[in-house]
């Protein structure tokens, strides 16, 4: 990569990268491997403990030296005070227990061996302060809020120096998170992977940019080429937030069990379903018998959050642990149908930015025959 890159922009000159790639993801070594390409890693934390935090922030210090790296948080506004996961038990209804565990029988699921991703705490205030105590004492660079914008959040870790980010679906989120005073926003559009909104990308991003004025944002959900690149910086974005072209790479397979990469490698553009069956809230992930057992005739309405992870989080995690095939599922954008393949996260960036830098030159000969 080169500064004469067309897809570079003025973020890379304000935050010390070669380009304007923000990459996500729930793997240190796929982070560090981001930053060490020339792009931003951010690393996905809402499921760490405080501890594992600050452990996994060092680790990826050590990996890219002086590189900026971020971590993403989601902070909502409405979870129970305690990290107490009987207390949730308790208001489970017995109907969703049923149904749940007519999966469990239908698709022979054995035991889980530990509680699931989704069960080992109980999102609360009491983990969500420690998780803000544990980036704020952190030299990680930037913090990104991912559901939940807190002005008081956003405050501290500006007061630490660190860059605030703020991931929007709709106007309305944007105009509260540059109230609260974020340093820029990040506009994610209904083909994102994981927690999503209703508004396409394309409709999105030109609205938050309109909005944002001075306040940079990138764009996400879908970008999975150059040429998405290339447009969304035509659409006035300044750089790109990827995740879902990240997954597919030699760096993040070991975090992937069998039946997990599978259906990645396979799932086309069509493959992909929004779902309220994995924490309660819109969540597009690849469809499986998961998503279709709770979008069946009768089957119940999933509870809130985090009520409904209590519900699924240990039938989730054994679904992962004993390799059920067909309940296996992993959160990923309309992008995967690209990616068929495994390869270093070094290669997917390069292969970005050449991709773009054509996407933009080829625009620019159009113009000019144009002319």
């Amino acid at each position: 990569m080169t500064e004469e890159t067309p897809v570079k922009t003025e973020l890379c000159e304000r935050f010390g990268i070669e380009v304007p790639i923000f990459g996500f993801s729930h793997a240190v070594e796929v982070v560090a491997a981001v930053s060490n390409a020339g792009g931003y890693g951010v690393y996905g934390a809402t499921r760490r403990l405080a501890g594992e935090i600050t452990d996994e922030v060092a680790q990826i210090r050590a990996a890219v030296g002086d590189r900026p790296f971020g971590l993403d948080l989601v902070i909502p506004n409405k979870v129970p005070e305690r990290n107490d996961r009987a207390e949730l038990e308790a208001m489970v209804p017995d109907q969703h227990r049923s149904f749940v565990a007519g999966i469990g029988a239908r698709y022979a699921v054995p035991a889980p061996s530990q509680p699931g991703m989704r069960t080992r705490f109980i999102r609360s205030e009491e983990i969500q302060d420690a998780q803000i105590a544990a980036v704020a004492a952190s030299d990680v660079n930037m913090v990104a809020l991912g559901i939940g914008c807190p002005p008081e959040v956003v405050a501290a870790m500006k007061a630490k120096g660190k860059t605030t980010v703020a991931l929007v679906g709709q106007e309305k989120h944007a105009a509260r998170a540059l109230e609260a005073g974020v340093d820029m926003l990040v506009a994610q559009g209904y083909d994102a992977g994981g927690h999503t909104g209703e508004v396409g990308t394309f409709s999105l991003v030109p609205r938050i940019v309109d909005l944002a004025g001075d306040v940079p944002v990138l764009a996400a959900g879908g970008v999975a080429t150059g040429r998405h690149i290339a447009a969304a910086l035509t659409l006035g974005a300044q750089g790109v937030w990827i995740g879902t072209a990240f997954l597919m790479t030699e760096e993040y397979a070991p975090h992937l069990s069998p039946g997990e990469l599978e259906a990645l490698l396979h799932a086309q553009t069509t493959d992909t379903v929004i779902s309220r069956a994995e924490s309660g809230k819109p969540f597009r992930q690849t469809r499986s018998a998961w998503s279709d057992e709770w979008a069946a005739p009768g089957a119940p309405k999933p509870l809130s959050h985090p009520l409904h992870d209590v519900l699924v989080g240990d039938i989730l995690g054994a679904i992962i642990e004993h390799d059920i095939r067909p309940l296996q599922h992993y959160g990923a954008g309309q992008g995967i149908g690209w990616f068929d393949r495994l390869r270093p996260v070094a290669e997917v960036v390069a292969t970005l930015v050449r991709e773009g830098d054509a996407a933009l030159d080829r625009a620019g000969r159009q113009r000019e025959t144009a002319a």
